[in-house]
């Protein structure tokens, strides 16, 4: 296969699932791109990894100002990405989870004016948004000394302010009953294998048997 990796198939017969979301969300530099990998790359075809909302609007070219205009103007579009992505994976039917690099409500972290008002320009509420997702599995911004960088191109923050940015992503997510919180760790494998975990445990039954080729020992074969 010209070391080409192929995904998982599942024991499961099923044409359609009933979608569960389920949010991967933390500060910058958490590791939320890499996990996600991990989990498209070694689970089956009924887990849907969405994209980052965030990622697809400043990557296309959105105006990225620090004016409180600007802000509320792109966590607008940010906020709508993600619900139609979101709302795509629920209506067909095919992905059991829907794995979302981020949720709707870590646009409360980067919002200008009050929490009322973002839930009156959304047109919801912290109810209904917390309602949708199944579980939160949130990263922790690492400090510098656990190695936080500036390797993805969209990310301007220190490693100061990704962690108080960090923090107030956390804060957006209170009240969420299934709330989980990863970590920082030296090694970033000991810090994914733990989310992976989180993550496989919200999978149906037939999809948690897949191995993690990126955890295995080079000694297992």
């Amino acid at each position: 296969m010209n070391g080409e990796i192929l995904t998982p198939r599942c024991e499961c017969k099923a044409f359609t699932h009933p979608t569960r979301l389920v949010v991967l969300t933390g500060g910058p530099g958490a590791g939320k791109t890499a996990v996600l990998e991990i989990a498209r790359r070694n689970f089956c075809e009924h887990i849907a990894v969405l994209p980052e909302a965030a990622s697809i609007v400043f990557g296309g070219g959105f105006w990225r100002k620090e004016t409180a205009p600007a802000r509320r103007a792109a966590q607008r579009a940010i906020f709508h990405v993600q619900r139609e992505m979101e709302r795509l994976v629920i209506e067909e039917q095919s992905a059991a989870i829907g794995l979302c690099d981020r949720g709707t409500l870590d646009g409360l972290a980067y919002w200008p004016d009050s929490e009322e008002a973002f839930w009156r320009e959304a047109g919801t509420s912290r109810e209904s948004e917390l309602e949708r997702y199944a579980a939160i599995i949130h990263l922790k911004s690492p400090s510098q000394a656990e190695g936080y960088n500036h390797q993805n191109p969209v990310r301007t923050e220190s490693a100061l302010e990704a962690r108080r940015l960090d923090q107030k992503i956390l804060e957006s997510w209170h009240g969420h009953s299934r709330l989980f919180v990863v970590e920082s760790a030296v090694d970033f494998l000991d810090k994914a294998r733990t989310a992976m975990e989180l993550v496989r445990n919200e999978l149906p039954e037939c999809c948690r048997k897949h191995v993690i080729r990126e955890f295995e020992s080079p000694n297992d074969d």
